[in-house]
C-alpha cells in the first residue's frame, strides 16, 4: 500500500526527465538540445553573416575588430526619438520577451523569460521587475543585453541576438549551457542614478 506514494511520485517526474537529460552533448537519438554547443556556435557565425546591424560588447576594445562572439546582431523593430542613450549605471524601464535558437518542439525558439503576455503593444505592456519590484539597472543583465540597452534610444524596440559567450556562457541559464539568446527588447524610459520616475502602469 505504500508504494502507491512512489508510484504517483515517479509518474509525475517522469515528463522531466526528457529536458534534464536534453542538453547531453552525447545522446544516442536525437534530443531536443543535442549538439547544443555546436548548433548555437553554426548560429553565430551566421547571424555575422547576415546584413544585421552589429555592435561590439560594451567590455571590448572597440578600436580593433573582435571575433563573431564579441558582438551583438540587431534587428530594429521600431524606432524611437532622441539621442541620449542609458548609461551602465542608469535605471531602465523596459520590457521584454527572451528565447532560444530554434529547435525540434520549439520552430520559433523556447520562450524562456518574458514581461509581458501575447503580442506586443506599448499601451498594455508590462515592463521587467526586480526581485524587489523596482524597475532594473541597465548593468544587471548579461553583457550582450546591457549592451543593447545602453546603444538604444527611448522608443525603440530591437530584436537583439546575443550569442552565448555574452549570455551565460557555459553556466546551465537559462535552460541549457552554451545556449544563444533572442531578445525582443523595448525601451520606454531611462534615468541616471539619483532620478526617479513614476511608478508604471500599463494602461
Amino acid at each position: 500500500m505504500k508504494n502507491w506514494k512512489y508510484i504517483l511520485l515517479a509518474l509525475i517526474l517522469f515528463p522531466f526527465a526528457g529536458m534534464v537529460s536534453s542538453c547531453s552533448e552525447d545522446s544516442g537519438e536525437e534530443e531536443e538540445f543535442d549538439n547544443w554547443q555546436n548548433r548555437n556556435d553554426v548560429v553565430t557565425a551566421e547571424w555575422a553573416g547576415s546584413s544585421m546591424k552589429k555592435i561590439i560588447c560594451y567590455s571590448k576594445n572597440t578600436t580593433i575588430s573582435g571575433n563573431v562572439a564579441d558582438y551583438i546582431y540587431v534587428e530594429v523593430l521600431e524606432s524611437g526619438t532622441g539621442i541620449e542613450t542609458p548609461l551602465f549605471t542608469d535605471t531602465c524601464r523596459l520590457a521584454y520577451r527572451g528565447r532560444l535558437i530554434p529547435s525540434k518542439s520549439y520552430p520559433e525558439g523556447y520562450v524562456f523569460d518574458q514581461s509581458y503576455l501575447g503580442d506586443f503593444n506599448w499601451n498594455t505592456i508590462d515592463v521587467a521587475r526586480d526581485e524587489n519590484g523596482r524597475d532594473k539597472v541597465c548593468q544587471d543583465f548579461a553583457p550582450g543585453f546591457t549592451t543593447a540597452l545602453m546603444n538604444m534610444h527611448i522608443g525603440d524596440r530591437w530584436r537583439v541576438y546575443i550569442p552565448y559567450q555574452l549570455g551565460y556562457g557555459s553556466l546551465a541559464k537559462p535552460t541549457c549551457s552554451y545556449s544563444n539568446l533572442i531578445f525582443d527588447v523595448a525601451l520606454v524610459d531611462f534615468w541616471h542614478p539619483g532620478e526617479h520616475r513614476p511608478v508604471f502602469k500599463s494602461r
